[in-house]
């Protein structure tokens, strides 16, 4: 019985992983419990001298700092820019000293990162490039997967993401070798029943995660464009509106639809995000502060780190508004909340 039991974790985790390659169009993926650890075992995974830096964005979760200090390693906050709120390209080169190792930049919203100048950056600098690609599942760009740009991409599979395992995640890479280390990092280091080889953590995807993978990615196509309706409504109702700011569709890029983030201006709307946040939470209607604080005003890194020196991100976490954006979200109820926003 304990056999067949085994041989069945395996097969959902295997086939899981088999499903998401074919779909994503890469060749190398590990599944893990979640994004988190999947990201700090990717780090790890590099082997980097204690000590050295990565540069990355402030206007993240938490956890693609803590994933690069959890690994004895430096964050380098650079500024975002005011267009899709990924790192701002133009001021990577201007961080770099002969202590850094690789940048970590973040694709946010579903919103994809400049790619192609940041490898040209890597590339000059001889820097290994970790993608925090947990927004941005199954979105394209210029024909290729997201999750094909840089030496790692993490996704996540938390239950708020367009695809989720209820909770895990994956590192998708593009060098065969790494699979072996991956695969003993996230399982305490062993390698055989009577071998351990590394020093590991317990990262492994369970088949209650995997079960749930398979079964939600026979509905991803069309979740997403259930989505994109969503999307378009909210679009056509908050265009065009003084002191409103949303983000456009970038080019070239096949977008997942995973958040519908609002920045507001209280001098030409009239209203702070706040206050707007407050209106819609008397209605029942619950939207996030999404990513505040900043990274670099958190308790912990705040004596370190000030967000003086990344304005614009600052600017946008003081004043953007992530509004209700899942698939079976009603037109009825799009506008419904678009109302309650414009009410003056």
């Amino acid at each position: 019985m304990m056999n067949i039991v085994k041989k069945l974790n395996l097969f959902l985790k295997v086939k899981l992983e088999s499903d998401l390659k074919d779909y994503l169009g890469v060749s190398n993926m590990s599944l893990f419990c979640n994004g988190h650890l999947a990201l700090m075992i990717a780090i790890r995974a590099m082997n980097f001298p204690k000590g050295s830096e990565i540069i990355t964005t402030p206007f993240s979760f938490s956890s693609t700092t803590h994933a690069i200090v959890d690994n004895g390693l430096i964050p380098v906050f650079c500024d975002i820019n005011d267009v899709d709120y990924t790192i701002d390209v133009d001021k990577i080169e201007s961080l770099i000293t002969d202590r850094t190792v690789a940048i970590l930049p973040v694709h946010v919203y579903g919103h994809i990162c400049d790619v192609e100048k940041i490898d040209k950056i890597a590339k000059k600098h001889h820097l290994k490039v970790i993608y925090d690609a947990a927004h941005v599942f199954g979105v394209q760009y210029k024909g290729k997967s997201i999750a094909s740009y840089g030496d790692i991409s993490m996704f996540s599979f938390h239950a708020t993401k367009v695809f989720n395992t209820i909770e895990g995640g994956a590192l998708v890479y593009n060098n065969d070798s790494l699979k072996d280390v991956l695969e003993k990092l996230k399982n305490f280091g062993i390698n055989g029943p009577e071998k351990v080889e590394l020093v590991g953590i317990n990262a492994k995807m369970n088949e209650f995660q995997a079960a749930m993978g398979i079964c939600n990615l026979r509905h991803i196509d069309r979740e997403i464009e259930k989505r994109s309706k969503v999307y378009k409504r909210y679009v056509k109702r908050l265009s065009n509106i003084s002191g409103i700011t949303i983000s456009k569709e970038q080019k070239g890029v096949v977008p997942n639809y995973a958040y519908f983030p609002i920045v507001f201006d209280k001098k030409k709307f009239g209203k702070t995000r706040d206050e707007v946040m407050d209106e819609l939470r008397k209605e029942n209607i619950y939207t996030r502060k999404y990513f505040y604080p900043l990274i670099n005003d958190y308790d912990c890194y705040k004596d370190k780190y000030s967000s003086k020196d990344t304005p614009i991100a600052k600017y946008i976490s003081d004043n953007v508004l992530t509004i209700p954006m899942y698939a079976d979200l009603s037109l009825d109820d799009v506008d419904r909340i678009c109302d309650i926003i414009l009410r003056k």
